[in-house]
């Protein structure tokens, strides 16, 4: 896409029967067709819809999606966006037919979800394991002729259980193997171990190629902004390093990749690692972000401001304010049950339906009869949660009631989406427009 052509609507392409078992499904709906979802024209807060519910805001996640595709464009790198995320394959697809590289997965499953969705380029973040992974990525490989894998692999015991897997089943391509570096996390620690990872590949009869170096920068942050910075920076310069011994290793004929980035410090990524790629000629930086596309009202709205005052984020040629920028796109819905104390206020949504690792989600508006409330709450927090209750408390002159719909900001997209078989995607006005299937098993 060009800065200048219209932005891609979200569309589903995977037809299936919802009925009032699946959150969000008004009591009473059977079998009804996915395709049929927007012309029943449910809305989150006319109280139709069952609640707790998670919707999209699909101009938001449109924008977020466009966004970062010109960032990486203009920055001379490629976005393989990471599926963990919200695991929709209708989404994963937009962002490849946006213009995405490929597709990022976390383990052989979730690859199986998006090959059966026509998404045949992939990147295995993550080690496969011994034999058993190897033997089950090799059954996936020859299931899916047309399939371009590429798999992390931290050690010698893991690139051989590859090439074995790979000698039995001779009728496989060779299989993509990036040397993966690390800290925090898995990956090699240090380049020697990193070249012993490289000659075992080497070693495989040509059943593994080489075709390129990995790493994961956000496993090494730490609470210390100087100690993440000085941490990252040795890690990509690690990962520089590497990919520069491959390339005198492989000739400059074999096209590789180096890839890294999450939806954090992916500025830092592209300063470390760009250079090197740039001068190359035949190799791709490819990020694996996969939360910036849904943002949120809480760990990645305040990483992006830590980003903004390292002055990190340009458009353009011109620096701007990532976190102005970037649109949170998911909204959590839930009703007022209980009002037990002039202070307190209890809603239908708790840690089985949101996300709190990374922080409570907030109170956004107030919806009563299908309208917000001309007047916001003040100061209405939640600050515990239950099984299925949130506590929220609120200020004296707040205007809260039983019967109201509350929406809420969520704080990491990640563990907020694995709650939901099915993602309702809103138009502007709130209502819905699509039904994406998800697949977190």
């Amino acid at each position: 896409m060009t800065e200048n052509s219209p932005m891609r609507a979200l569309a589903t392409r995977e037809n299936f029967l919802l009925d009032d078992r699946i959150r969000g499904v008004p009591p009473g709906t059977f079998w009804l067709d996915s395709s049929l979802v927007a012309s029943e024209r449910w809305h989150p807060a006319d109280g139709r819809m069952s609640l707790p519910v998670l919707t999209l805001d699909e101009a938001a996640f449109i924008a977020n999606r466009d966004l970062f595709l010109r960032y990486a464009r203009e920055q001379g790198a490629m976005i393989a966006p990471h599926a963990k995320t919200p695991m929709a394959p209708d989404l994963a697809r937009s962002l490849v037919e946006a213009g995405a590289w490929g597709t990022t997965v976390a383990d052989i499953r979730q690859a199986a979800v998006m090959l059966r969705a026509g998404l045949f380029r992939l990147i295995i973040a993550n080690e496969v394991g011994g034999s058993g992974g190897a033997n089950r990525l090799a059954a996936l490989a020859g299931a899916w002729a047309s399939a371009e894998l590429f798999v992390f692999a931290d050690s010698v015991a893991a690139v051989n259980a590859l090439a074995e897997a790979w000698r039995t089943n001779a009728t496989l391509p060779p299989l993509r193997v990036l040397v993966e570096l690390g800290a925090g996390r898995a990956g090699a620690r240090t380049t020697s171990q990193a070249e012993a990872i490289a000659d075992a590949v080497d070693a495989a009869g040509g059943r593994l190629l080489i075709a390129g170096v990995a790493t994961y920068e956000g496993a090494v942050a730490q609470p210390d902004p100087d100690r993440t910075d000085e941490a990252i920076s040795a890690l990509l310069a690690m990962t520089a390093d590497m990919f520069l011994r491959l390339r005198a290793r492989l000739g400059s004929d074999v096209p590789l990749i180096v890839t890294a980035g999450g939806s954090v410090f992916f500025d830092k990524v592209v300063a470390a690692l760009s250079p090197a790629v740039s001068r190359d000629g035949n190799a791709t930086l490819v990020l694996r972000s996969g939360a910036i596309f849904f943002h949120d009202h809480g760990i990645y709205d305040r990483s992006l401001g830590a980003l903004d005052a390292r002055e990190g984020f340009a458009v353009g040629g011109v620096g701007v304010s990532a976190r102005n920028s970037f649109r949170p796109a998911l909204r959590l819905w839930a009703e007022v049950l209980s009002r037990p104390e002039p202070g307190l206020a209890i809603c239908g949504m708790g840690m089985r339906d949101v996300s709190f690792d990374q922080g409570f989600p907030i109170v956004l508006a107030v919806f009563r009869a299908g309208k917000p409330l001309s007047v916001p709450p003040a100061r209405a927090e939640v600050f515990k949660l239950n099984d299925q209750h949130a506590f929220l408390t609120i200020a004296p002159g707040d205007d809260i009631a039983v019967g109201d719909i509350i929406e809420f900001g969520i704080s990491h997209p990640c563990t907020c989406l694995d709650r939901y078989r099915v993602i309702f995607g809103v138009d502007v006005a709130g209502h819905v427009r699509h039904a994406f299937p998800t697949y977190f098993g």
